[in-house]
């Protein structure tokens, strides 16, 4: 590693700078997720006491590159929030940080690493010896304009009741549980919503605030009928707003929803994994992920 390069662990006075540098790529999150990042990088899973999963590089001693990882359980682990200054690219930061994830994820025992990968941080991701999982496409639609369908009374509001039947629905899905993800994102958003039938939750999904956009996501369905009313109902409360949408392409159904609804194809990533891929989840189950930085 470059001598002028040093890591250090994130901590919550990193959080502006995290922002800025977010800000600079033009990505949608908002402080509030670097907030839910560095806590949930910081939850105890049994690992040795330490001071989180989120990392900052710095060059010559001021701060310029950011990463996260996110553990769900031994299993799997997240990497996400890739960022280096853009005065400070081609300088092997982004090499370091990642380098530096992946020795904190193999020091705790993490079985299977993923990430999201953009065309840009594909060829670093690929020298590292990460395998191509599915490609899943953002769709944007700016100003959006719909017709309010009549409300479908199997639609409600989420509660806090429905926590075990929607990490179930959600576990079949991604392949793992990842609880403490679900709550804070159900408890911080514009609305959640569950799809109730005679056989209890078949689906949910969360309407968020970005910096950017409004997101959808993320949005789980046990079938196509349920992911459409339940995309239906969320969009109902975004009309006039510009939303993002990030669907595995696999999810045909989705897709061709998004398409209906009026939604473009902005960018493509890739689902990329490290390790043993043996919980690899249902793509088509997921009618919207819940971010690219933590799946």
């Amino acid at each position: 590693m470059n001598p002028e390069i040093s890591l250090r662990q994130m901590t919550p006075a990193d959080l502006p700078f995290a922002d800025s540098l977010r800000a600079l790529a033009g990505w949608n999150q908002k402080l509030d997720d670097w907030e839910r990042l560095l806590a949930l990088s910081m939850l105890d899973s049994g690992f040795p006491q330490s001071d989180g999963g989120c990392f900052i590089a710095e060059w010559q001693g001021s701060p310029v590159g950011t990463a996260t990882t996110t553990c769900y359980g031994n299993e799997l682990a997240w990497i996400g929030m890739v960022l280096v200054h853009p005065d400070f690219r081609a300088r092997g930061l982004g090499r370091a940080l990642l380098n530096r994830c992946l020795e904190y994820l193999h020091q705790r025992g993490i079985r299977c690493i993923k990430l999201d990968a953009t065309s840009q941080g594909k060829l670093l991701y690929d020298q590292l010896g990460f395998r191509e999982e599915w490609p899943l496409t953002r769709w944007q639609c700016r100003n959006l304009q719909m017709a309010i369908r009549t409300p479908i009374n199997e639609i409600r509001a989420y509660v806090e009741s429905d926590a075990d039947a929607v990490e179930q629905s959600d576990t079949r899905a991604f392949g793992v549980s990842r609880r403490p993800l679900l709550q804070s994102l159900l408890g911080n958003c514009v609305q959640a919503l569950v799809h109730q039938n005679e056989d209890g939750i078949a689906g949910y999904g969360v309407l968020r605030e970005g910096s950017r956009a409004y997101y959808l996501g993320p949005l789980v369905a046990e079938a196509a009928s349920s992911g459409t009313l339940l995309v239906n109902a969320l969009l109902a409360r975004a009309i006039g707003k510009t939303i993002f949408w990030d669907i595995p392409d696999a999810n045909s159904e989705a897709v061709a929803l998004a398409k209906e609804l009026g939604f473009t194809a902005q960018r493509q990533l890739v689902r990329m994994w490290l390790g043993v891929n043996a919980r690899a989840g249902e793509p088509r189950r997921c009618f919207g992920i819940a971010d690219p930085a933590v799946g």
